[in-house]
Formats: structure tokens, sequence, C-alpha cells
């Protein structure tokens, strides 16, 4: 059973999907990545991009983040979602978009700049390189943005994505069960120059 684990709505369970098609971050490495991040979330803009329940997205919501943009291909994902941000009360600081990862950044493109991005695509597609570059080459992360990955191995962050190690530098590794979790901090538009 997931649930909110701390902060306003602290304890709320949450709604999952059926079936294998998501892959929910689980309790224990959900709390690991949360007491990482715990002195940046307040007052954050933050991106659940992949965003299955929601659940990270509204846990940084919980914990003091202002404003969380949502994005799931599944119509049902985006049912959960949307019944998750009712049920921990936080819908009004919620911008929830069902379909294409891309349509959704291009949509936002000039309206945003992210704090925190949570990425947890399906493990197969190798999305996060492809998503990584679009947020930097579009100027759409804060400098010291913290970005949180979830990939079956470690090389899926950047994948072949040469030009990516300029923009972000690895803060944390660690795995828990299957899920391998990368935490990355954005070095500014100007990459490894302009540290």
């Amino acid at each position: 059973m997931m649930r909110i684990i701390t902060g306003k709505a602290r304890g709320v369970r949450l709604a999952t999907l059926e079936g294998n098609n998501t892959r929910p971050t689980s309790e224990r490495a959900k709390e690991a990545i949360f007491s990482i991040l715990q002195f940046e979330i307040q007052g954050a803009k933050v991106l659940d991009l992949f965003a299955g329940s929601g659940q990270m997205g509204l846990e940084a919501l919980s914990r003091g983040a202002e404003k969380a943009f949502f994005c799931d291909l599944s119509k049902d994902a985006v049912a959960i979602i949307k019944e998750n941000a009712k049920k921990t009360r936080l819908e009004d600081q919620c911008d929830i978009y069902c379909g294409d990862y891309r349509v959704f950044l291009q949509r936002l493109e000039k309206r945003c700049t992210f704090d925190m991005v949570f990425l947890d695509p399906p493990y197969a597609l190798s999305l996060i390189p492809q998503a990584l570059s679009y947020l930097a080459e579009h100027r759409m992360l804060a400098k010291g943005a913290k970005l949180i990955c979830e990939t079956a191995s470690p090389e899926d962050v950047l994948g072949k994505e040469e030009g990516l190690s300029k923009y972000f530098e690895v803060v944390k590794q660690t795995r828990y069960g299957i899920a391998h979790v990368t935490i990355l901090q954005y070095l500014g538009d100007g990459g490894r120059e302009s540290v």
C-alpha cells in the first residue's frame, strides 16, 4: 500500500494502477530519496514526468513544494493521479496532463523552470537521456535543480548522449531491488564551463 510519508498529507493512502504496467517506487526508495532532498523541497517547482500514480510529485507537495506538474501517457494513470491529488487535498497545486511527454514539455517550455524532476519511465524505452537533453537544451531547469532518475541500470541514465555529462553531475547512485536510483544535479546553461 502506497502512502504519503510525511508533511501536510502524511499518512494518506494512495490509489495505484491495477496490473503490471506501472512499477511504483518502493516505500524504502522513496523514503531514501526524500531524505536526500529534504532541504530543497520548500517552495520548489516539481516535474513528475512519467508520473504513474503521481506519488513522487504528491510527496514533494506534501513536504512544501509550491507546484507540481504531472504527465503520463496512460489515461488510467492520469485518472489515478487526479484521484490521489483529491485524496491528499493538494489538487490546487497540481497541473496534470495526459499525453506524450515531449508535447507536454513543449507546452511548458516558456512557462516554467523546474527545481526538481522525477523521471521513472518504463525501463525498456530508455527515455531518460532524451528527456534530460530536452530539459537542458530548452533551459527548463533552474541551476542546481535535482533530477531523480529510476532505471534498470545506472548506464541508462545518460545513455549514449555524450553531451549530457556537461550539464549534469551525478550526486548519488543507489540500488533498491531492481531499481537503480540516480540523483543528478543540473550545472546550468553553460554546463561545466559555468560552474
